[in-house]
């Protein structure tokens, strides 16, 4: 028999119909005459009990086989189980299943078993990221996962968005970065060898990469994983207007924090026609939609969130959804935090980057709303941004919401080819591999605006999850790539 979703079952009537329950055991009581084990499949956060009464089994049950499959049931196993679906007495339940059948699928000997009451932090649960999967933890963050994915992709068809895939392998870097992992298929012995010849010719080997010939390279030139597909989706923005990517990006950064990851998923619409105010419109749209479907799709795994991992979570969440997000320039954002530098450890002033304590203070204690800065100063944003006529500040926006900071980073494009030529030679970019990017330009060139989201960011957001490493299953950080 076909075994069914607990969370299936969990909704169904009573009627006393024959199921099959497959799932991992989380509990095992035994009394004397009666045994309550708690099973769950991962479909939902709650559990579902099956139930064998030793003075009363069930009319076609056999007892000396249940007797022995319990026998060997431990926290971790996994059992196949059938019975009646029956109302439960219980209080905090409505349905049981009187076991009929029960099968031991895989023995989780308890003395070895990783997952144990006492090892339960974090930071171990992230040493053993197979298996943490299994807790309440980690199941609640992976179906909020799940939903907001969902959530991400609804949206944008339900607008008219094109579903496009950018590479993953790519030659230029759109943020500037150059904190980017390089691809290569040359022997990198011979590359270390180059160095050491360099050095022992008294040179300095860090000049070495300049000598490698990447034109023997796979790709002929040098490459690297993508930190963006922002300008690839600019490619396919000018011919289908509304576009979005959502897929794995790379950076090289070797930052060991909470908030850093080195490999992560981005979420990035590009829209032609549109222009800063309509960048800002959609930005607010997809913040609040977002955060709604967590509130009434994930309200089981939420209420979880609430009560052991952030409290107040749930408030939180719908106050940005029921408040309108308060815009205010960088200039005007800037002249605020200063009245307020006494409280920063970074002293604000015009042309800083705003810290995350700018962002929160901004959100939380100056606006007590989620905050929209626009036209930012264009020496600490990306080439691509459009020039305002004051000739200093560029149509960039960042989303800023309470509790979090900087949730979505975005801006209108640069749509005037001589503009983006000049800003791509004050920042002494290697034009060989933008020369595609700057036809967009030369070749029916429009408006258009765009901006990216962070996966795992929301998912921060909308979990209460202090690490980021703790919401995607396998993390990618310095030194930790062992799955």
């Amino acid at each position: 028999m076909k075994p069914q979703l607990i969370k299936d079952l969990l909704t169904s009537k009573p009627d006393g119909r024959t199921v099959t329950v497959c799932g991992w055991v989380r509990t095992k009581r035994d009394s004397k005459n009666l045994v309550f084990i708690q099973v769950n499949d991962g479909s939902c956060f709650a559990s579902i009990q099956l139930t064998f009464d030793r003075n009363n089994p069930s009319q076609n049950a056999n007892p000396t086989d249940i007797e022995s499959a319990l026998a060997k049931i431990t926290t971790g196993a996994s059992v196949k189980a059938e019975g009646a679906l029956i109302e439960s007495p219980a209080s905090g339940q409505a349905v049981e299943v009187t076991l009929e059948k029960l099968t031991v699928l895989g023995e989780c000997p308890s003395e070895s078993y990783p997952l144990q009451k006492n090892k339960m932090s974090m930071e171990y649960l992230r040493e053993n990221a197979h298996l943490r999967a299994r807790t309440n933890t980690f199941g609640a963050v992976y179906r909020m996962r799940n939903q907001m994915a969902y959530a991400v992709h609804t949206f944008f068809q339900e607008r008219g968005f094109q579903y496009i895939n950018t590479p993953l392998i790519t030659c230029s870097d759109a943020e500037g970065a150059g904190e980017m992992f390089q691809v290569t298929t040359l022997s990198l012995e011979k590359i270390a060898e180059i160095g050491v010849t360099a050095g022992a010719k008294g040179k300095d080997p860090s000049t070495a990469a300049s000598l490698v010939d990447y034109s023997k390279d796979f790709f002929g030139k040098k490459a690297s994983l993508t930190v963006s597909g922002q300008l690839e989706a600019e490619t396919l923005a000018t011919a289908l207007s509304r576009v979005y990517t959502f897929g794995p990006t790379f950076r090289a950064e070797n930052s060991n924090t909470p908030r850093h990851l080195s490999e992560f998923w981005m979420i990035e619409p590009e829209m032609a026609f549109f222009d800063l105010d309509d960048d800002m419109d959609i930005e607010e749209e997809f913040v609040k939609y977002l955060l709604n479907w967590a509130l009434t799709k994930c309200s089981e795994d939420l209420a979880f969130f609430d009560k052991r991992i952030q409290p107040g979570l749930i408030d939180m969440l719908k106050h940005v959804v029921e408040t309108p997000f308060k815009r205010m320039s960088y200039t005007e954002a800037i002249a605020e935090l200063e009245k307020h530098a006494d409280a920063f450890e970074y002293k604000p002033y015009w042309g800083c980057d705003l810290q995350t304590e700018h962002e929160r203070y901004l959100t939380e204690q100056i606006c007590k709303s989620p905050v929209m800065v626009y036209n930012y100063p264009k020496e600490i944003k990306a080439f691509y941004m459009k020039l305002n006529d004051d000739n200093k500040t560029v149509k960039a926006v960042d989303v800023l919401v309470p509790g979090l900071g900087e949730i979505i980073g975005g801006s209108e494009r640069e749509e005037n080819f001589d503009k983006l030529l000049k800003a791509c030679n004050d920042r002494n970019m290697d034009m060989q591999n933008y020369e595609w990017y700057l036809d967009l330009r030369r070749f029916g060139s429009v408006p258009h605006a765009g901006f990216g989201l962070g996966f795992e960011r929301l998912l921060r957001y909308v979990t209460g999850m202090a690490n980021i490493r703790d919401v995607i299953p396998y993390p990618r950080a310095p030194k930790l790539a062992d799955f």
